[in-house]
């Protein structure tokens, strides 16, 4: 059985990651090197420089971010969001392709959000040489994202919406709809 090769130039992930990243490395410096700092850090003066911190790295805000400790978030040059955003322990956000969220967002306890995907399609180089998809996400006014929630990339939550705990989001929902499930099918309307 023939295993793919992956070709010349992509043998080397660090040259990779250097040309697909060039334009942000130092937002991912500062966010890897000085995020861990306040990531875990309690209190009130954890959530008053998580935020500020946020506030500075991420490519648009407005308000002040509720970011609980523990929670993640990666590539934020990239993730853009309203007033009362409140993030749980746990929430892992990758912003590579894009996360537009908007105002009065929750985000629950160890919820997952990524805007990028590996493409796998590409049968002629082995996993770990294939290229990242971009995907971007929004998220409307008024979401509630339950715990243990994915939200893959390429959906959009429409206002409203409440996503229940456990469900994997893989197409766009509805306003005032209430989903659940794996993957996430509608459930019935907050309007009903």
């Amino acid at each position: 059985m023939s295993r793919p090769t992956p070709p010349k130039a992509m043998t080397n992930p660090w040259k990779r990651f250097l040309r697909r990243y060039r334009g942000h490395l130092v937002a991912l410096v500062v966010e890897d090197h000085f995020g861990w700092s306040v990531r875990g850090m309690p209190g009130p003066v954890g959530f008053a420089l998580r935020s500020a911190f946020l506030k500075l790295t991420c490519k648009a805000s407005a308000g002040h971010p509720l970011i609980f400790p523990g929670a993640y978030l990666t590539h934020t040059y990239g993730l853009s969001f309203g007033e009362y955003f409140a993030v749980n322990t746990g929430v892992q956000i990758d912003a590579r392709g894009g996360v537009t969220i908007g105002k009065g967002v929750m985000i629950g306890p160890n919820a997952v959000v990524v805007s990028s995907d590996h493409d796998h399609m590409q049968t002629d180089r082995l996993m770990v040489f294939q290229d990242h998809v971009m995907a971007p996400v929004f998220i409307e006014n008024d979401v509630w994202i339950g715990a243990n929630v994915v939200v893959c990339g390429g959906v959009r939550i429409g206002r409203g919406a409440v996503i229940a705990a456990g469900a994997v989001v893989t197409k766009d929902v509805p306003q005032m709809a209430i989903v659940g499930g794996v993957p996430a099918r509608p459930l019935r309307s907050r309007n009903a």
